[in-house]
């Protein structure tokens, strides 16, 4: 589009900027309910709420409170939920066969949300880091991320999260193949409705800091995630990937973390026109409560500046920890 303007003073841009009700009738983009998705944390036993220390105002939930959070998001207007566990220590192996667990954290918390939330959409995460003795998103071989035999377990990890009811399954471990290889599966056992949201440029960032807090992985990583997780400082490799996994039958594509990448969801969605999300990472939110608990900016102010610029920027929706503050606020 190539802007067309009268000079001065017959052309006034400020005429429309002048009172709430001009500026909401010219707004490009607005933010709603509808655009969010709450990630959420999801512990063993029952009745139990406990903070994350480095995500103020973020908790770990047992799976009943869980479900009792589910139901109080979605009649707040957040239309879905994304969950990711915090595995007991014990259960953490080499070979990670508890991510396919039936009865797994994730699992068992699908079954609770369906049943306490029917209408909710579920999203789960598909990744070993949770379940995984080294703290990686694949298996370890040698000191290696070994992509193949990785791949098997995830699609054993898609499939147990489809039959427990999940509608949309995230992959976020960032191996090569692995959409084809859900979306074959998928079909194969009868999961054709079952949605794949693509983590398709994630990218080896040091935003991620309070979430491995959150479920556990800090002290367990081993190295770091670069061989799999993208450069910060490639944009056209993350088109290459999104282009990938669209043609592997990716229903809806991820760009993660978000604020600091905004420039990769415009691309995104420039070029390909499809359903595009953002995560709106742990770090960014850590920072913006850290800075609001000083006095040091307007908290409620900036969370709602902050998602804004994410639909501006061409995203459909937005995983972010603010969502159910974030519906309180534009229900008022």
């Amino acid at each position: 589009m190539k802007p067309t303007i009268a000079p001065f003073p017959a052309a006034r841009p400020r005429r429309v900027r002048q009172t709430p009700a001009i500026r909401a009738l010219v707004r490009e983009n607005t933010l709603t309910p509808d655009d969010l998705i709450w990630p959420v944390f999801v512990r063993d036993g029952v009745n139990i709420e406990e903070p994350v220390p480095s995500m103020p105002g973020v908790m770990r939930r047992s799976v009943d409170l869980i479900a009792k959070a589910a139901k109080e998001a979605w009649e707040l207007g957040v239309p879905a939920i994304c969950l990711f566990p915090y595995t007991d220590p014990s259960l953490k192996t080499e070979d990670c066969a508890e991510a396919w667990n039936p009865d797994n954290l994730c699992n068992r918390a699908i079954r609770a949300i369906k049943e306490a939330a029917p209408e909710m959409a579920v999203m789960t995460d598909v990744a070993l880091d949770p379940y995984n003795i080294n703290g990686h998103d694949g298996f370890v071989e040698n000191g290696e991320i070994v992509n193949d035999r990785t791949v098997e377990a995830l699609v054993k990890m898609t499939l147990a999260q489809a039959e427990a009811g999940a509608d949309i399954i995230g992959p976020s471990d960032m191996m090569d193949g692995r959409i084809k290889a859900m979306r074959d599966a998928l079909e194969a056992e009868g999961h054709q409705k079952v949605m794949i949201l693509s983590y398709s440029a994630k990218y080896a960032s040091s935003y991620y800091g309070p979430f491995r807090d959150a479920v556990g992985a800090s002290g367990a990583l081993t190295g770091d995630k670069k061989t799999y997780q993208m450069d910060p400082g490639n944009s056209d490799e993350a088109m290459r990937l999104i282009q990938r996994d669209l043609n592997e039958g990716a229903d809806m594509v991820m760009i993660k973390p978000g604020q600091p990448y905004l420039d990769i969801c415009r691309r995104a969605k420039d070029m390909f026109g499809v359903p595009t999300f953002a995560y709106q990472v742990s770090g960014e939110y850590a920072m913006i409560q850290a800075a609001a608990q000083n006095g040091w900016i307007d908290g409620e102010k900036i969370m709602l500046e902050s998602l804004l610029c994410f639909k501006r920027a061409g995203c459909d929706g937005v995983l972010t920890y603010f969502a159910p503050a974030v519906a309180r606020l534009l229900n008022d």
